[in-house]
Order: structure tokens, then C-alpha cells, then sequence
């Protein structure tokens, strides 16, 4: 796919910046693989994280980071730039925002095309995902209280559903834990970030039929 048709498709089915609203009910979540698992309490709280889009002449890339390992949380997980929304905040301000704090990504260099599906986290975050445009590679500087790295992954890898599967790991008492993972070279993305790549992949390109994962065989 060339770049000027992705870049057609995505702002003709990404959902216009001005339908944002506070406290939308969550399209996908961490509990679609695990219909049966108890809800974080309390209201979701909001927050927003931006996809970079990167238009490099050898085909588009995704913008990713991999959290510091000094964080309370998540700690050297794969993530997109972004974070709680500020008082008086939309999604797209704090996305911007939350890119240029954590690898100084300027807004000025992100053309925002639209909004992609809101998503609620099992740690009760309602996540919208803002994805922005970037005609050239962009010049980024992790801040190393909050970023060990900054990486590239291609597009057409992350939006190839060969590449999703469904992985799990094991809590206490026998439960099990389900998430989407998309592995790409020595990068484990997984969790939350993959989710919102799976419901943007269904977005643009529609659900498919997930074939039965290794992982699936192992737990039958």
C-alpha cells in the first residue's frame, strides 16, 4: 500500500477529532480474551496515546518506546507515547503533549487524522488512541525518567494479522490470563499496545477469523 492511499484510508475511517467526549463507553478492552475477569473498580480514568504514523519513502513505520526500567509500573514494556488526560484536556492535547514530555516529539510535526477505537485497561484507564501523520522521520530525544528507548516498527508488519496472537500467563489459583501479542524481532509487544493496534487493525481493514495460536493449542 502506498503511502497516499494509507494516509487516504486512515482519515477516511478513523473517527473525526471533534466526536471525542469524555467518559465514551470503551469499544475493546483487556477483558474481551477475558470475558470472565473482574472489572478494575471505580469510573475509568482518561487518558490518550498517540500513534505516530511515520511516511518514510520505504513505507510507513509505527513510533514506539519501551518504558524505563526505573518506572513503578510497567517497567521496560512496549508503549505509545501518552498518559493521563490534565484537567480542562482532550484526548488529542494530551497526546501531543504527552509525546513531546516523554521523547520530545514536537506537536508541530504531527498532523492528526482522527481517533482510532477507545480502549479500557484491566489497571482502569479508558485509553483513546489519537494517530497522527509525520512526513519525515522525526527527531526524538527520550526523557530517560520515563523512556529506556525509541524504536520504529514497519506498518505493514503490525497490520498483518499473521502476525497477531493471542498469548497468556498464569496467575494464582489456576486463572488464566489472556492478551494479544504481536512479537516483532527481539520486541515483545503485548498488552494494551497490541490491543489498540488490533482494534486500529480492525478499523481500517476489518475482523477477521484469528487462526488458533500455538498458545490456544498448548491451553486445549
Amino acid at each position: 500500500m502506498s503511502l497516499d492511499t494509507l494516509k487516504a484510508r486512515l482519515t477516511q475511517r478513523l473517527a473525526p477529532v471533534d466526536s471525542w467526549r469524555p467518559g465514551v463507553k470503551p469499544d475493546r478492552s483487556d477483558y474481551d480474551l477475558n470475558p470472565g475477569s473482574a472489572r478494575a473498580a471505580g469510573e475509568l480514568r482518561p487518558a490518550a496515546v498517540l500513534i505516530p504514523v511515520v511516511a518514510r519513502p520505504e513505507g510507513a513505520t509505527v513510533l514506539l518506546t519501551r518504558r524505563a526500567d526505573t518506572l513503578a509500573r510497567h517497567t521496560g514494556q512496549i508503549a505509545f507515547p501518552g498518559g493521563r488526560l490534565d484537567p480542562g484536556e482532550n484526548a488529542v492535547q494530551a497526546a501531543l503533549r504527552e509525546a513531546d514530555e516523554e521523547v520530545a516529539l514536537k506537536p508541530s510535526a504531527v498532523q492528526v487524522l482522527g481517533l482510532s477505537d477507545a480502549y479500557e485497561t484491566g489497571t482502569g484507564f479508558l485509553v483513546t488512541p489519537v494517530i497522527g501523520w509525520l512526513d519525515a522521520p522525526p527527531a526524538v530525544t527520550p526523557s530517560p525518567e520515563e523512556v529506556a528507548e525509541v524504536f520504529e516498527t514497519p506498518w505493514d508488519f503490525l497490520m498483518d494479522a499473521a502476525n497477531h496472537r493471542r498469548d497468556f500467563y498464569d496467575l494464582d489459583k489456576g486463572l488464566r490470563r489472556w492478551f494479544w501479542a504481536m512479537p516483532w524481532g527481539e520486541r515483545y509487544i503485548w498488552g494494551v499496545t497490541a490491543g489498540i493496534l488490533k482494534g486500529l487493525h480492525a478499523r481500517l481493514y476489518g475482523d477477521e477469523t484469528h487462526p488458533v495460536a500455538a498458545a490456544d493449542e498448548d491451553a486445549a
